[in-house]
């Protein structure tokens, strides 16, 4: 899987991404969702494109933004970047909504994005109700990597980790965070190979339940244990009070789907999405019919055929580079 095209809506608004000086007319500030990219901004240092941002866009009525491409040449860290936002902070009490690394897989492989530490962003914008973040641990290319420390934030209500190796740390702080309006987490955990060290374990606070009492929607995607999460799953007592739920993207084969069989109730799901799969036919007529009879939607798109190399089989997530 690759990341082909840039958000079209986010937050609910339609993504604009901000023109060079003169180029076009800007919409009003809280009609769309911000973009801002280096390359689109003709290709200045990204301390230039935020100055012309905040010079032509009333920051008082911004909504929602969105970062693309913040470097211009070699790929650089996002601290800067976020430094910069965070600096302003005052200057946005209307955002609601932030998305950091909106980058296509042709401007950076996912794994290769330089993040940082995101707490801040929660600590600094306490009315912010939806933070998206994509990206991992840089690969070891001299840049910190994703972290995340526990915080308590009242107005969050949307949590998305887009990677192709989330590090566990992140998983576990996660899991510690106080989010009392949190409707919907997604969490793509990868693979070791990119940073994605995460343990079922590691999820077993937001398998439990009670932390997060708004969860409605929870996604745990990209995994190249999703068997046994499948089998956490089964006993989770969060699912009780969720209405979909995403197992998607990762190598889940005949193994974890039985156990999903096997374990509790998933017919009061609105939606179970297990896309990018490994199963036989067999199991997946068994999951439609238990689940999908009682009209829980059953994605089962993209069957996969694992790789054969001599006498051994790899299966592979939708997204590790």
């Amino acid at each position: 899987m690759t990341f082909a095209d840039h958000f079209e809506t986010f937050h609910g608004l339609p993504v604009f991404t901000l023109p060079e000086p003169g180029e076009e007319a800007l919409p009003a500030a809280g009609d769309v969702a911000w973009r801002l990219d280096c390359f689109e901004a003709g290709d200045i240092p990204f301390p230039e494109v935020w100055q012309s941002f905040t010079d032509r866009v009333p920051s008082a009525e911004v909504r929602a933004l969105v970062i693309g491409p913040w470097w211009e040449d070699e790929y650089s860290g996002l601290r800067p970047v976020l430094e910069l936002i965070l600096a302003d902070a005052g200057r946005f009490p209307a955002l609601r909504a932030l998305f950091l690394a909106d980058v296509t897989g042709e401007e950076c492989e996912i794994s290769w994005l330089q993040l940082t530490d995101v707490t801040p962003v929660l600590e600094t914008f306490p009315l912010l109700e939806e933070l998206g973040v994509r990206g991992g641990d840089s690969q070891g290319l001299g840049e910190e990597p994703l972290s995340l420390r526990p915080v308590r934030h009242e107005a969050l209500r949307v949590l998305r980790f887009e990677s192709g190796g989330l590090p566990g740390q992140v998983v576990r702080a996660v899991g510690a965070c106080e989010l009392p309006a949190l409707e919907r987490l997604e969490l793509w955990l990868g693979v070791q190979t990119y940073g994605g060290d995460a343990t079922v374990a590691d999820l077993a606070p937001v398998l439990a339940g009670g932390r997060f009492p708004a969860l409605r929607h929870l996604g745990l995607q990209d995994s190249e244990v999703q068997d046994e999460i499948a089998a956490a799953i089964a006993a989770a007592p969060i699912v009780a009070q969720l209405e979909s739920l995403n197992l998607s993207m990762g190598i889940l084969t005949d193994a974890g789907v039985e156990a999903l069989l096997r374990g509790q109730p998933l017919t009061h799901l609105k939606r179970l999405d297990l896309h990018h799969h490994f199963l036989g036919d067999s199991m997946a007529e068994r999951i439609e019919a238990a689940v999908g009879s009682a009209g829980t939607e059953v994605d089962l798109s993209e069957r996969q055929e694992p790789h054969r190399w001599r006498d051994e089989e790899w299966r592979y997530v939708a997204v590790s580079e």
